[in-house]
């Protein structure tokens, strides 16, 4: 079964009902071991685990809990799932909503004791109360798919976090005096979210950042804030400084939050490197302030590349395109990807 939508210029698209089966519906990540049984989770006296040990990287972090509950809010052609939970921020005290989607490889019993790359993609816009990276349309999901399937991707998680707490401001991702501590949701809580429920590297080889204008500026400045935690980021169409109107008199936080003395700090203590993919259509202004920034900041551990879109302009759909034409590539080969068992 199918409903059409009329389109402009007299075409149909028909939407497939499956897009949407299951939708309200709970959603488990990660299928149970082969060997486990109707009584697995009833453990007689002195019984180990039945959870799966990982085995020769120390590096590979099992979920420590405790589990969301997780409602799917889409359904990928490949029968992969899009789900939303409510997050209550530990460390931020910021409660949003999150969306996560796993790779068809994370459900794969050779792959049940590795560990797996995530990638926090954070939207523009109002950034709130949804982020459009769930947004199946977009393609950002089918893109990874795809690319691993061609050898170009690594099977990421995606984590898809709101990313202002109202759509009245811009919070520059940061813990701006008096305001919600937005910095420590995105940077704190939603990593300890995503180790909680997911098979993930302890290290930052595996955790790394994509947004699109003002989540683009967050991300790129998360990573050089936090080079211990995050290693790159896909920047798209984003500015370079922060800006938003509720820095006015606490110069000192936004200094802590400028990308550009935090990659000089990175530059004159020679690292740790990081890695930034920096996006820019050629139908939509900013590329000279990213080339700016290349200039003066990409040097030693600050690694900076730019790619231009061809006929690209300011928005998500055109942002995937170039991550398909190479920035997926350029990511997958600075992080960390997952092992599968031997035999």
């Amino acid at each position: 079964m199918a409903f059409v939508l009329l389109l402009g210029g007299g075409g149909f698209a028909a939407w497939k009902l499956e897009w949407f089966s299951g939708n309200g519906e709970s959603v488990s990540f990660g299928k149970a071991p082969a060997s486990a049984t109707p009584d697995a989770g009833k453990p007689s006296p002195g019984a180990p685990s039945a959870s799966p040990t990982p085995t020769g990287d120390p590096d590979v972090l099992l979920p420590t809990g405790p589990k969301s509950d997780f409602k799917q809010t889409a359904k990928l052609d490949d029968g992969t799932i899009i789900a939303k939970t409510r997050l209550a921020g530990a460390k931020s005290g910021f409660e949003g909503d999150v969306w996560v989607w796993t790779p068809k490889e994370y459900d794969e019993a050779k792959y049940e004791k590795s560990a797996f790359p995530v990638l926090i993609a954070l939207p523009g816009g109002n950034g709130f109360p949804s982020n459009y990276w769930a947004d199946r349309s977009l393609g950002l999901q089918k893109a990874i798919s795809e690319g691993v399937q061609a050898g170009t991707s690594l099977p990421f998680i995606v984590v898809m976090p709101v990313l202002n707490p109202d759509s009245k401001y811009y919070y520059d991702g940061a813990d701006i005096p008096g305001q919600p501590k937005m910095g420590t949701w995105i940077a704190e809580d939603v990593p300890a979210f995503t180790r909680a429920n997911f098979r993930t590297y302890q290290s930052r080889d595996g955790w790394a950042f994509m947004g699109s204008s003002s989540g683009a500026f967050v991300g790129m400045k998360t990573v050089l804030q936090y080079p211990d935690r995050f290693k790159a980021v896909i920047a798209s169409g984003g500015e370079i400084v922060p800006d938003s109107p509720l820095w006015k008199g606490h110069q000192a936080e936004m200094d802590a939050n400028n990308p550009e003395k935090l990659a000089k700090k990175l530059i004159d203590g020679n690292g740790p490197e990081v890695y930034i993919n920096f996006q820019v259509g050629t139908k939509e202004t900013g590329k000279e302030r990213m080339a700016k920034f290349q200039q003066q900041y990409g040097k030693g551990p600050v690694k900076m590349t730019i790619r231009d879109i061809q006929n690209g302009e300011h928005n998500g759909w055109h942002y995937v395109r170039g991550m398909k034409e190479g920035s997926l590539e350029w990511i997958s080969k600075v992080l960390k990807g997952p092992k599968p068992q031997a035999g």
